[in-house]
């Protein structure tokens, strides 16, 4: 049992083609790219995220402001 011949890939083409179309093997075809771009896009950015937390000033919480009290008088 060796590696498939050309003639072997041209007849699995075929039965997919048959078998699913051209219209959904083109939208699974899509699908699988558009899948393995985010799957990649995903890991770079994991990568760079630790970097860039490292470049990134802590951030200092705010201090909270009092509102301005109103004089007892007045309504």
């Amino acid at each position: 049992m060796g590696s498939l011949s050309p003639i072997h890939w041209l007849l699995v083409i075929v039965v997919l083609l048959l078998v699913f179309g051209p219209t959904r093997l083109a939208g699974a075809g899509k699908g699988l790219g558009e899948g393995i771009r985010a799957f990649k896009k995903g890991l770079s950015d994991d990568e760079d995220k630790p970097a860039e937390e490292a470049k990134k000033p802590e951030a200092e919480p705010k201090a909270l402001e009092k509102a301005p009290e109103k004089p007892a008088g007045s309504a």
